[in-house]
């Protein structure tokens, strides 16, 4: 390979803005639009890293993302970024760019010896070598050598990345010409579009093929087209990858920045999806097929009239369609030896002029060590070469369409997989189609925007030569002689295929896994199809019969600091507040955060805050508390089978409620243990309100959305959160039901009408409001929930009407209280992630429930079954003593030893009973009432009193006070 820069031409670089940068030590010149491989060919650099495995010399294969080769770390005058594709990444002066997997660099890699070794270590040999003695004795050693690029310790963030959320009518995914056609059909059709495209520049192959369209040179075409664009207020992000398409069309895109900032992360949804993605060129199967020198054609192309590139003076071009004609013909007339090697014996073009064309031969190896420098053809020929260009087809970039679920169909005349099935919303055009000339990309366009249900106008037309010979299909052959090269990051051969298939790794998914094939970071863009033809060829099968893996998001890379963006602080963990917050600081509330919500823990500042709380807790006891319940989970279940669901997601039978009646329950994890408790409230035959614990509002949708997408379809039952929606207020106290008939309501508050547990509707100025019957204190308590926007009247209200009642505001922490008092847990405080909901006496639906929730098969575990488990207990302590310490452990002396018995949850002093109360976990607890336990606490014993959970009316007759 001897490269060089020529003195003219070259549409991407600014030759008036030269710059430099070093590449492992050495000085790189270059100009503003180069790429960094760009650069380094010019410089004629051959090595730019080594492979994976055995420390092959390897040397620029592409120019764009489907780079295996040319990973390189990147410092200097940017953020520190390891493992970058030299082929995507701007060259910029002061760059400090390092060749990867190579020690001291890519030129002299000390570890180059294990090529030597390589019989003994096929794919897979880590499985079987190092199994003897102990595979502890090879890790260190293998964990040091594993890995491509080195993080740089002294990494410093640039700063938080940009996120953006954009709606669109049409996103058309790739800027070259059918992407642009599409982009201009949908803007004449009215409709909004965004045009991403992940190179610098829109246009394409147009920026390197030379084509006519309407008459015109494509690149005034391109101008024009997207001058058109812009002016019609479209959205076009150059340097923008789609890598991903998600649930509900969410696109996602990585826009790269020239400047230095941080990627930006677009999360677009739209209407209607493009795919003008394009198609990727693939190699040619021979030995050898792997040194520096060996390169695609098209990517040769695009370095020559991009960068003004020569990427050698006696080239060979070996091609198995009518894609490398162009090439040669360029090179030829940029002044290099240029040879065209066509595997067709009949149907190719003629030779181009100061070309001389090889029909019906092939390429059978390469010659040379640290650079190619011949090539042997398939009958003994021998040809001198500095550079080999290899076009082996096309792949057409189908991963966003597979991506969407969209099934593959086997194109034989194209050698390739093409979009099946069409998938609603989502059209597919142009080389990505399986569209060769640029006819037939404009008809496929045509059809694509017809197929999205919009009238297309004039599409535009191919006025210049074009290609139209077919593809005579070359893909590596078992039993091959030499090394021929699959996967070229990776290391994966010929061979190691044909090993998988002897050791019946035949599967597509096996193989891969077995192998690591396409499993490096280029995600075998160029080596996937290759490996699938010949392990049909091993096998006999077809392409299709062996089939592809599945094609997953990320396409190309996308750094972490993208998906975090500004997340921080409160951007990670944002403090969720409530409606009335500002009513309550003006009140004197002290806020505190208690489960991601900043809520009032107490009034009347922190002067005294243990008397301020107490008294709260009293007087609540004594006439009515006032407490902003809003936290609380309001979650609507929805629809037919709604019943049906609830029972499945409540370790409770649920569906026997009553439409205007609430039943508390438990929510399980898969294994049995509780996730969450509250109430389910009926409102009628096919809706719910699960009022869920008000940390745990985002998981238990989550859940919710999780099981119904598992067993339940979205017309049979539908998930609504209205946390945020409603505020809900309550009233609670011996005289709660005489401050609730203050407001008219319009309802009936008898206890025959609107009894403990149940559910009803009425009015306050004129906004309908839900009254709840339920209490977390033990007495007498209403939750009124109203439209979060028309809270502040209603409160207002009821503190102006409280005064008569001697009302009291509390905050959570008096409720605490209260709560303990009655011996009501808190999931997280009062159980942990062993607690089943036996340990916390509920045993019938363990043993009466026939039906399945979930949970239930873990409930009947040994483990489940077992008689030491730690269970809920009430814990008293002498009269006069402190509370004991949350989180104290009850133990007991074994074998000389103290050993736990399981430990306090909760803890306080209650001032309605002036005493300590406490609530634990402690091994079989319910059957040890009375008993008296130690109880250690930082080196100090006590003793406590197992009692039942509730200390205060055991009967519960304050609930109808």
């Amino acid at each position: 390979m001897t490269a060089s820069r020529l003195a003219t031409g070259g549409s991407a670089i600014d030759r008036s803005r030269p710059i430099r940068f070093s590449f492992d030590g050495a000085i790189v010149h270059g100009f503003a639009g180069d790429t960094i491989a760009s650069a380094l060919l010019a410089a004629d650099v051959a090595v730019v890293g080594r492979s994976f495995k055995y420390h092959r010399p390897r040397g620029i294969w592409g120019a764009g993302v489907e780079e295996p080769n040319a990973l390189v770390d990147i410092g200097g005058s940017v953020a520190a970024t390891p493992n970058t594709r030299a082929t995507t990444e701007a060259a910029r002066d002061g760059l400090v760019v390092k060749s990867i997997n190579a020690t001291p660099n890519a030129l002299s890699d000390r570890n180059a010896f294990l090529d030597r070794f390589s019989r003994f270590i096929p794919a897979a040999f880590y499985y079987k070598t190092f199994m003897w003695p102990d595979w502890h004795m090879f890790e260190p050693r293998i964990r040091a050598m594993a890995g491509l690029g080195k993080v740089d310790t002294g990494w410093t963030s640039p700063g938080p990345a940009d996120q953006i959320n954009h709606h669109c009518d049409v996103l058309v995914v790739g800027a070259g010409p059918a992407g642009l056609a599409a982009a201009r059909l949908a803007s004449g059709a009215g409709l909004t579009v965004t045009l991403v495209d992940d190179q610098p520049k829109p246009g394409g192959s147009l920026g390197h093929r030379t084509s006519e369209i309407d008459g015109k040179p494509a690149a005034l075409w391109v101008e024009e087209t997207v001058a058109e664009l812009a002016q019609a207020g479209h959205l076009i992000l150059p340097s923008t990858t789609a890598f991903g398409i998600y649930d509900h069309n969410l696109v996602g895109l990585n826009q790269r920045h020239r400047d230095g900032r941080p990627d930006t992360l677009w999360r677009v949804r739209p209407r209607q999806i493009v795919l003008a993605t394009g198609a990727i060129e693939r190699p040619l199967p021979f030995a050898n097929n792997d040194l520096p020198g060996i390169m695609s054609a098209d990517a040769a192309l695009a370095y020559l009239r991009r960068h003004a590139v020569l990427v050698g003076q006696r080239i060979v071009v070996a091609t198995n369609n009518d894609s490398g004609y162009e090439v040669a013909e360029a090179l030829a007339e940029a002044g290099a030896e240029v040879t065209l090697v066509d595997i067709r014996r009949d149907g190719a073009p003629t030779a181009p002029a100061n070309v001389r064309l090889i029909a019906g031969r092939s390429l059978a190896a390469a010659d040379g060590s640290l650079r190619v420098q011949a090539v042997t053809l398939d009958d003994g020929t021998r040809l001198d070469a500095d550079c080999v260009l290899v076009s082996g087809g096309w792949s057409p970039t189908i991963h966003l369409f597979g991506q969407a679920r969209g099934k593959l169909a086997w194109s034989e005349a194209r050698a390739a997989f093409l979009p099946g099935d069409p998938v609603d919303g989502i059209a597919v055009a142009g080389a990505a189609a399986g569209a060769v000339s640029l006819s037939e990309v404009f008809a496929g366009v045509g059809t694509a925007i017809a197929s999205l249900g919009q009238t297309t106008t004039a599409v535009p037309r191919s006025t210049g030569p074009e290609a139209t010979g077919g593809i005579l299909a070359a893909w590596p052959m078992p039993g091959s002689k030499g090394r021929i090269w699959i996967d070229y990051q990776n290391d994966v051969t010929v061979k190691d295929v044909e090993l998988a298939a002897r050791e019946n790794f035949v599967s597509v998914e096996h193989l891969k896994r077995y192998t690591t094939l396409g499993m490096a970071t280029d995600q075998g863009k160029t080596s996937n199809l290759p490996g699938l033809a010949l392990m049909a060829a091993i096998t006999g099968r077809t392409v299709p019969e062996v089939g592809t893996t599945t094609y997953r998001p990320p396409f190309t890379p996308v750094p972490l600091a993208s998906f975090a963006g500004a997340r921080g602080a409160e951007l990670m963990a944002p403090v969720r507040r409530l409606p009335l917050e500002s009513v309550h600081r003006a009140s004197g509330a002290v806020f505190q955060e208690y489960g991601g919500w900043l809520r009032p823990a107490h009034y009347g500042g922190n002067a005294d805050a243990e008397r301020s709380i107490a008294d709260e807790a009293r007087r609540a006891r004594q006439s009515v508390a006032l407490f902003d319940g809003s936290t609380l989970g309001k979650i609507e279940v929805i629809g037919p089978n709604a019943a049906e669901f609830v029972d499945f997601i409540y370790y409770n039978t649920m569906s026997t409620l009553k439409p205007g009646r609430c039943r508390y329950g438990f929510m399980l994890s898969e294994n049995g243990v509780v996730f969450d408790d509250g109430v389910l409230v009926r409102l009628d035959e096919h809706r719910f309100v699960v009022s869920c614990s008000s940390s745990h509002v985002a998981a238990v949708h989550a859940r919710l959305e999780e099981w119904r997408q598992d067993r339940f379809g979205r017309g049979a039952v539908y998930i609504h959160n209205a946390t945020a929606e409603m505020a809900t207020l309550t009233v609670s106290g011996p005289n709660a039901r005489k401050l609730l008939e203050t407001l008219d309501l319009g309802l009936s508050l008898d206890d025959a009408d609107l009894p403990h547990m149940a559910v009803s509707h009425g009015s306050y100025a004129g906004d309908e409001v839900r009254i709840a019957r339920v209490s977390f204190t033990g007495d007498r308590s209403y939750e009124i929930s109203i439209r979060a926007d028309r809270a502040e009247p209603l409160w207002a209200h009821l503190r102006h009407a409280g005064r008569a009642f001697d009302a009291v505001v509390i905050g959570l922490e008096a409720l605490m209280i209260l709560r303990a008092e009655k011996g009501f847990i808190v999931i997280g405080k009062d159980t942990d992630g062993t607690t089943l909901p036996q340990d916390l006496g509920v045993e019938g639906p363990r043993t009466k429930r026939q039906g399945e929730f979930v949970g239930r098969r873990s409930l009947f575990t040994d483990e489940a079954s077992r008689g030491d488990r730690l269970q809920l207990v009430g814990l008293t302590v002498p009269q006069g003593e402190a509370p004991l310490p949350t989180g104290a452990h009850g133990v007991r002396r074994s074998d000389g030893r103290l050993r736990s018995q399981g430990f306090v949850t909760s803890s306080y002093q209650s001032p309605t009973l002036g005493r300590a109360v406490a609530l634990g976990l402690i091994e079989r607890g319910a059957a040890r009432h009375g008993e008296t336990i130690d109880i250690q606490h930082l080196g100090k014993i006590r003793t406590a009193t197992i009692a039942p959970p509730c200390a205060f009316d055991p009967a519960g007759d304050r609930l109808h006070a």
